[in-house]
């Protein structure tokens, strides 16, 4: 799966919903709050400390 780093999270989950399983494994557990909805997974890395590379290639393992 290619991410897309500068799409909202919810339209990551929404094109493959074990996408959630990675962000919770990197401590990113409002998943369902509003922000998540318009929020980047750029931005979420960003907020959350978390490295958006790392991050990024657990994401394309799906």
């Amino acid at each position: 799966m290619t991410i897309d780093v500068d799409r909202p999270i919810a339209e990551i989950l929404e094109k493959n919903p074990k996408a959630a399983e990675v962000f919770l494994r990197f401590g990113m557990h409002c998943l369902g709050c509003i922000a998540a909805s318009g929020e980047t997974v750029r931005q979420a890395a960003e907020v959350h400390g978390i490295d958006l590379e790392e991050l990024q290639r657990e994401l394309a393992k799906l």
